[in-house]
């Protein structure tokens, strides 16, 4: 006879958005996967399991079946339910340590170089928790379009959908969503693409991975602005260290006769990252110029092109490049969702066909389902209506700050900025932003010290950002005010 089940083994989770039976399946799973349900045991009756986890009978009895299904359990007519004898056949179990292995190998001395050490930008994990959330970069739920989302993700699970795009596409991306980007996407900044000269990405992230990886070694020089994205300098400092950080002033980046020496230049050009200024066109036709003239690559990250609240939409600097010297990375991290981890970029045909057989080496290429369901979603023309919908909520947040700044901050110097999500800011007077974070940390509010943006060190220590697209318009003001009452108490100690 099998050895009895304790009951306290089945218990469900009240904070689970999961439906009953998944949640019963996965819990009987891990219970016959882990052991703690030896083989051959008999399950307990449908009614005594349901009555212990307060759930209707069939509910229980089709969790049951399915795991008869899937080959779990065996059903044996008039004795009920029994784990499957040979379910943990093919399985090893290791042997139970408490504590990890410590390894001979000194992985100081083995590791190429250590990202670790690098500085890069960080928030708390539980930052929704927080009533003043200032941080860049996340989406507000609130805006996101579920029904329509559901939609698309509905529609990608059909047989006709799964078998499209669950087949070996090696380094071919999905052609409907190259078409969208190339017919939907794209147009919005003025740029045309050929389909070979457009690559999908996980993310800005990936197409700046390739494009470090297929230009750059450890003799050559980049250019990047200074202050700038944190992500793409560690990058760039993985192949080389010989970076050149340059000036960012009220137009943008400063063109300067030391770009002749670099190989490639890195740029933010339509809200530059973290300042938001909008480079100037006629920096811009400078700027294209050189690339020609002396040789070096221009990379575009219009990570944020969408959002101007303040005149027009400028079109991108690759919608300018006559001459190929610019690779333009775009994502929808900004629009749809961050964890989606969708980008493009589009550049000369001989460059994406390196860079598609170089991503393939990495990931063969973004998940096929994702890509299936972007297309849609695009086709749609549901991020178009989003792009509106999201448009005119951070011109809310954006119109509120930039008065909330000036009631409470007047002494503070505000980076010209037309759109983003973000303002940079700058005290007139000595200020150590970290300790600052830490004390406004403690009153609820949080917000990214400026220091991590400068590659030279010593960096200025009196520059924050302060990212909108995640607090509400309606707890800006008093934000503002906390930090304002905040910077006086720290001057005052």
């Amino acid at each position: 006879m099998s050895p009895a089940i304790p009951d306290r083994l089945f218990e469900l989770d009240s904070d689970s958005s999961a439906n009953l039976q998944s949640q019963i399946q996965e819990m009987l799973v891990k219970a016959i996967l882990d052991g703690q349900i030896p083989a051959g045991s008999a399950m307990p009756s449908g009614r005594k399991l349901a009555e212990q986890l307060k759930v209707a009978r069939n509910t229980v009895v089709l969790v049951y079946q399915r795991l008869v299904d899937e080959g779990f359990l065996v059903a044996r007519e008039r004795s009920g339910y029994f784990v499957s004898d040979d379910i943990l056949l093919d399985r090893l179990s290791p042997a139970r340590q408490t504590r990890p292995a410590e390894s001979v190998i000194d992985w100081g001395a083995k590791l190429r170089f250590q990202p670790t050490l690098q500085r890069n930008l960080s928030k708390p994990s539980d930052w929704s928790r927080y009533p003043y959330p200032f941080i860049y970069g996340q989406i507000d739920p609130n805006l996101f379009p579920v029904n329509e989302w559901r939609e698309c993700c509905r529609d990608a699970a059909t047989v006709g959908a799964i078998r499209q795009w669950s087949t070996d596409r090696i380094d071919q991306d999905d052609p409907e969503l190259i078409e969208q980007i190339q017919s939907r996407i794209l147009p919005r900044r003025g740029v045309w693409a050929h389909p070979d000269e457009i690559l999908v990405t996980l993310g800005a992230q990936q197409a700046l991975y390739l494009i470090a990886d297929l230009l750059l070694d450890e003799h050559q020089t980049v250019a990047i602005e200074e202050p700038g994205y944190p992500d793409a300098r560690n990058i760039f400092l993985s192949r080389t260290a010989r970076l050149k950080p340059i000036q960012v002033d009220h137009e943008g980046l400063i063109p300067t006769d030391e770009l002749a020496q670099c190989q490639c230049l890195y740029l933010t050009p339509s809200h530059q990252f973290p300042t938001t200024v909008t480079l100037s066109r006629q920096r811009r036709e400078t700027l294209l110029m050189a690339a020609r003239d002396d040789d070096f690559v221009i990379i575009e990250d219009d990570y944020e092109s969408e959002h101007n609240f303040k005149g027009g939409p400028t079109p991108a600097l690759k919608s300018l490049d006559r001459d190929g010297v610019v690779i333009y990375i775009g994502s929808l991290s900004k629009t749809l969702a961050p964890g989606l981890r969708v980008g493009f970029m589009t550049g000369p045909a001989h460059f994406i066909r390196e860079a598609r057989v170089l991503r393939r080496l990495m990931s063969r290429h973004p998940p096929a389902n994702n890509q299936f369901i972007v297309a849609q979603f695009l086709k749609r023309g549901y991020h178009d209506a989003l792009i509106r919908r999201l448009s005119h909520s951070l011109s809310d947040r954006w119109h509120t700050l930039r008065g909330s700044l000036a009631e409470h901050l007047p002494d503070w110097h505000v980076s010209p900025s037309t759109g983003g999500s973000s303002f940079w800011i700058q005290s007139p007077q000595p200020l150590d932003t970290l300790d600052l974070q830490r004390r406004c940390a403690s009153e609820g509010l949080l917000f990214e010290a400026g220091d991590v943006f400068f590659s030279e060190r010593p960096a200025p220590k009196n520059c924050i950002r302060l990212g909108f697209s995640s607090i509400p318009v309606d707890r800006i003001n008093q934000g503002i005010r906390t930090l304002a009452d905040t910077v006086a108490k720290t001057r005052g100690g």
